[in-house]
Order: C-alpha cells, then structure tokens, then sequence
C-alpha cells in the first residue's frame, strides 16, 4: 500500500532546529532550498549537491525543494523577466540532475505567507499563527501609510482599526510591524518599510486579470522544462487566500486552479496542496479540490484552521479545526493508490510550546509543535490504511 512520504522542513545550516534533531523524528526526507542564492540567480549543481551531502551525512535525503522563488519581474513581467525565467530553467534542469522532482514556488507579489500575531495564546498557553484583519488595516493604514490604503476600506473598518491600534502598547505596535514585514523563509533580514512601499508601486497597475497572465506566461515556458526532466512544479496556494494591501491575488480558490491547470495542461504544472492556506477561505471546499485535481498534487502541506468573523483565522491542530483533516487524508490514501504513488507530505506549521519559548524559531517553525503534529497525521493515515486493508 502507498502511504505519504514523510518530510520536515529545514531552512539550511543556519535554522536553530538542528538535522539531527529532524532525524530522530523518524522522517527521512528534507524539505529545504538553498536561501543563501539571491532570488532569480541560477542554482549551480555543486551548491546543489554540497546540500544535499549535508542532509545525507545526517541519515536523510532532500526530497523537495521549498521553495525555489520567482523574481518579481517575472510576476511582473517586466525589468529583466526574460533572464529570471531562462535562469529558472536552468535551475530547475539542475535539480532533476541531481535528482530532486519536486519545486514548490508561489506566485504571491511582493509578501510571502503573513500574519498579524505569531506567538497568539492559546488556552493551554501554547502560541499559535493568527489573522486579524483589523489589526491588518492598522497595520496598512496607520503603521505602513501606503498610499491610498484607506480608500480600500469602509469608514467603519477605518474606525474599528483605529481604535483596535490605540489599544495597543508601543512594543505591541512594534511586533506587528515586523510580524507582517517578516522575511522571506530562511532569510536573516526583514522587510523595511521603504522596500515594501517600493514593491507595492511596481504593481499599481496590475490586477489579478494581469497577474494570472503573467503566470500562465510563466508557466508556459517552464512547464515543457520540467515536463521533459520529470519535475513536478507545485505552485503553493496564496497565504492568506484574499487580497491584502491592494496586491493581486490569483492562486486562492479552486476556480483559480482549474483556470491555470486548463492554460497550461503538462502535468508538470501541479499544485502543493495546503489545507491551511485554502482552508482559510470559507468558501473553498478541500475535499473537491482534492477530487478534481487530485492527479495534479505534487506536494502535502498538512495543517489545519479555526476561522472565526470577519476573516479571522488562527492555525489550530492538525487535527482539531475547520478542515475536516480525517477525510482529507482517507482521500489522500485513496489518491495515492489510484495513482501508484508515494506523495511527499509535511506537517506544516505547528505551536509553540513552552519548553521552546526561549529559543528562536521562524514562526511556525519550531520542533516540538511539528513533531506533535506529524505524529497525530502519522496515526490517522496508519488508522485509515490499516481499515482500508481489512475491507
């Protein structure tokens, strides 16, 4: 029987969660990328295969690449696009040589993943990832001044916001600021304001219309190239699923994902299927995106959500939340089967507990809250393949 291939990420030699201690969780796949390359730039096979040494000499193996970042020229189509997207070529050539098949990339301007707390407490005084939109468009308006930001929301969001920044202490100001301005994954710098506001200028005139052309362009030229060398593109689900700052969003929905798999048919164009980032938008149905594009999933993000009014979602247990994670996974099982496959998976993101609070973590990222949750996704698919076996 095909069971889901089990990975932990790794932000490379700088992550304070140590290989060793990913290896005696009992995964033996890795899931990291090479951050140290500035975006856009070629991954040399050399570089490639010293990573990969790395993780071997710890007893396990990189078995999918998070991410390997598109310029944001390409997403703009414009500067220097036309390099980026040969330079994406060429490092996507340069992991089937070494033998990495799946890339996972997102196409979201500007702002990777975001939200406005990282360490929100939970009853049990664990912390957890949360989305408060007002304390967004406090952020957006107040904190940022982005130009124009006000016009994107009501006098009454515009009056609660306010009120919702004068409730907050200076430090309270201070760590939403850097929370929603946090780096990329595996970065050491941060997002400043004057970069922000410079990047969010540059797509001033582009929509979400634009924006999905401009990916469909880009996937029409890299498609046919990891089609040909046996790599599976997995395009990660926008984070949160809706608009902020007034940037396009156009990988939010199972309609945005019928509409990109049916411009650009190799199956090497797939998706990495997040259950927490689709999870957060109420209308999404997970169990149909999983059905309907089931042949299409190149990668498990695993993770699970509480929403609450007004866009509020906080990340909850894996499996304790809003996603019906139980049957997410017995479809899962099923896919894996119809398809002869194992699927790479992770537990994404997980609390913070206090044995680890002291330590610094990217947010989302510490060991303990993961290990807790790969280990209750490990016992569910165990549960559903082992009654699978009996019928």
């Amino acid at each position: 029987m095909y069971r889901m291939q089990q990975n932990m990420r790794w932000f490379g030699p700088h992550d304070t969660v140590k290989l060793q201690d990913i290896r005696e969780s009992g995964v033996s796949g890795i899931v990291t990328a090479l951050h140290e390359i500035p975006v856009g730039e070629v991954w040399p096979v050399a570089a490639i295969e010293e990573r990969q040494e790395h993780i071997r000499e710890a007893g396990m193996e990189w078995t999918v690449v998070e991410s390997l970042p598109v310029h944001e020229d390409i997403k703009r189509r414009g500067g220097n696009y036309q390099t980026w997207i040969a330079n994406y070529q060429q490092s996507i050539k340069n992991l089937a040589a070494c033998g990495i098949h799946v890339v996972t990339y997102n196409f979201m301007p500007v702002l990777d993943w975001l939200r406005t707390h990282h360490q929100h407490k939970n009853p049990d005084g664990t912390r957890t990832l949360l989305y408060h939109p007002l304390a967004f468009a406090f952020f957006d308006v107040f904190l940022l001044k982005r130009p124009g930001a006000a016009t994107g929301y009501s006098a009454s969001q515009l009056e609660a916001a306010q009120a919702y920044g004068k409730g907050l202490t200076a430090s309270e100001k201070e760590a939403l600021f850097r929370n929603i301005l946090l780096g990329l994954p595996g970065s050491t710098e941060d997002f400043t304001r004057e970069q922000v506001l410079d990047l969010l200028k540059a797509y001033s005139d582009i929509d979400d219309a634009q924006l999905r052309k401009n990916l469909i362009a880009f996937l029409k030229e890299v498609s046919p190239v990891a089609q040909k060398v046996h790599v599976g593109l997995a395009i990660h689900p926008d984070d949160p699923p809706f608009s902020v700052m007034g940037l396009p969003r156009v990988v939010s929905t199972g309609a945005d994902l019928a509409e990109i798999f049916k411009a650009v048919p190799e199956k090497a164009n797939g998706l990495c299927y997040c259950t927490g980032s689709l999870g957060a938008r109420a209308s999404n149905d997970l169990l149909e995106i999983l059905s309907k594009h089931g042949d299409r999933i190149h990668f498990l993000h695993l993770r699970n959500v509480k929403r609450e009014e007004g866009q509020v979602f906080r990340e909850s247990e894996h499996l304790e939340g809003d996603n019906p994670m139980a049957e997410i996974v017995e479809n899962i099982v099923g896919l894996m089967q119809r398809r002869k496959i194992s699927l790479p998976m992770r537990p994404d993101h997980g609390f913070l507990h206090s044995l680890e609070g002291a330590g610094k973590h990217y947010a989302g990222y510490s060991l303990i809250g993961r290990l807790k949750g790969l280990a209750e996704l490990r016992g569910l698919e165990l549960g559903i393949a082992h009654q699978l076996m009996k019928n």
